[in-house]
């Protein structure tokens, strides 16, 4: 078993590089703010990211699940519903999505 200061050491490089990590896109940001690449990625990357969550959870529950098919789909509709009628808040729609797909596997 190692040592307490050797796990210490171990814990503090580990901390030390995903803080520097995680804050590395926020200090370059500012230097960018200006940039019409970072204005279009600030509207298309949160679109791209949910479009691939979506094909890849689609193609999942298809390949393995044919029944779930169907309540998939009418959850993907719920979710873009959503998220055009209460303002496009990405995290309320995608737990309304959720849920319904939840619900209408577990209960029907």
């Amino acid at each position: 078993m190692p040592s307490t200061s050797y796990l210490l050491a171990v814990l503090a490089i580990a901390f030390t590089i995903t803080l520097a990590l995680r804050a590395l896109p926020f200090a370059a940001l500012r230097a960018l703010r200006g940039s019409a690449m970072v204005r279009r990625l600030s509207v298309w990357m949160p679109v791209g990211i949910l479009a691939i969550l979506a094909v890849t959870a689609l193609h999942g529950t298809m390949a393995t699940d044919p029944h779930g098919t169907g309540y998939a789909l009418l959850a993907v509709a719920a979710t873009i519903g959503a998220h055009l009628a209460f303002g496009r808040r990405t995290i309320l729609s995608v737990g309304i999505g959720t849920t319904l797909y939840v619900v209408l596997l577990n209960t029907l």
